[in-house]
């Protein structure tokens, strides 16, 4: 989804701008939608949307994402069929319900995906249970299990031959027999029977998928999309963050993992991370970096290695600041790779004082 996101023209968050309210009745302006917009589609693909924006977008839209708390399901699902809807009149490769289709169900599931878009369709797609084509099968089987071996032979007749082998597999074994002998002797089902048996299962789905998602914003929120940004953009979202709200930029800091917090991880976990990362980018990245920064790379590679980097470092010509940002950036990347693992642990933010200070390149 993020390369389809990167084709889309940025994402307009005028702090001014009321819209019309939410179903539940909330007033939604339109940076409180973009920022609900980015919760829902998590860190990583919102950080590939929020570095795709203006510098005063971002600015607005990290602010609203700060202060954004839990949102309902009634408010994040205008939001997301706003913008089905927004993408269903749009023109281009990069627009369309087909677009629409594979954002919405990438942020939210395939499940909400089918409510939304068939709110805007109005009516039901051209082959019967179409709808449960990107479900997962041990879903669909979960929602088929307290109904009638006929309803369920009616349903898997209806899907794709693999869908329904998938999907049978995963009932009870007792039933699959039966079910295969009413599929075997199905004739042709009535229109009527078929439209109140997928009605049913739709409600059913959506409902359950209703109670299993909500949009949740807020600094933590915002942390998790700057720890997946470039240097550049979380220094400006943080710096203007500063300016409005002292207390709530220093909140979203302490949550960071930054290129110089290095020196708090354990000595083994600095070795795994210099074990994972490009030499290359090591050089780079640590031109200008603090020298307590270095002293810890140094002092946990070979004494070898440790004179080999050094050496490289003094020979390489004077790089551009957004290269050296850029190869920290990788690097952080691959420590928060290396915890998602579970092969290290990052401590979380303490006492200590965090130094921002800018490098020397």
């Amino acid at each position: 989804m993020a390369d389809a996101l990167s084709q889309t023209a940025p994402l307009p968050v005028p702090a001014e701008e009321r819209l019309p309210a939410a179903p539940g009745g909330e007033r939604v302006s339109g940076a409180r939608k973009a920022a609900v917009l980015m919760a829902a589609l998590g860190s990583e693909r919102a950080a590939n949307v929020i570095q795709r924006l203006r510098e005063d977008e971002v600015e607005s839209l990290s602010l609203e994402m700060a202060r954004l708390s839990s949102v309902g399901p009634e408010t994040t699902d205008s939001v997301f069929s706003e913008m089905a809807e927004l993408s269903g009149a749009a023109e281009g490769a990069s627009g369309g319900v087909d677009f629409a289709r594979e954002v919405i169900e990438r942020a939210l599931g395939p499940e909400r995906a089918i409510e939304l878009l068939g709110r805007i369709s109005g009516s039901s797609a051209a082959h019967p249970f179409e709808f449960l084509r990107t479900v997962a099968p041990e879903r669909i089987a979960g929602l088929l299990k307290s109904e009638s071996p006929q309803t369920v032979a009616l349903v898997l007749a209806s899907l794709n031959a693999t869908l329904a082998a998938e999907v049978l597999a995963r009932l009870p074994e007792g039933q699959q027999p039966d079910i295969a002998m009413r599929i075997a002797r199905m004739g042709q089902a009535s229109a009527s029977v078929i439209e109140r048996v997928e009605e049913a299962l739709r409600q059913r789905l959506t409902a359950v998928a209703r109670r299993e998602y909500a949009a949740t914003g807020g600094t933590k929120a915002l942390a998790g999309i700057l720890n997946y940004a470039d240097r550049a953009v979380e220094r400006n979202v943080l710096d203007n963050l500063a300016t409005e709200d002292k207390s709530l930029a220093e909140e979203v800091r302490g949550m960071l993992f930054v290129f110089e917090d290095i020196v708090k991880l354990e000595e083994r976990a600095v070795q795994q991370l210099l074990r994972e990362v490009d030499q290359k980018d090591l050089v780079l990245a640590l031109r200008g970096a603090p020298e307590e920064v270095k002293e810890v790379v140094m002092t946990n590679m070979s004494e070898r290695g440790a004179a080999m980097l050094k050496e490289e470092m003094e020979v390489q010509q004077p790089q551009r600041k957004r290269d050296v940002d850029a190869a920290q950036s990788r690097i952080v990347a691959v420590v928060r790779r290396l915890e998602e693992a579970g092969t290290i642990v990052i401590a979380t933010a303490g006492g200590e004082d965090e130094d921002e200070g800018e490098a020397v390149v």
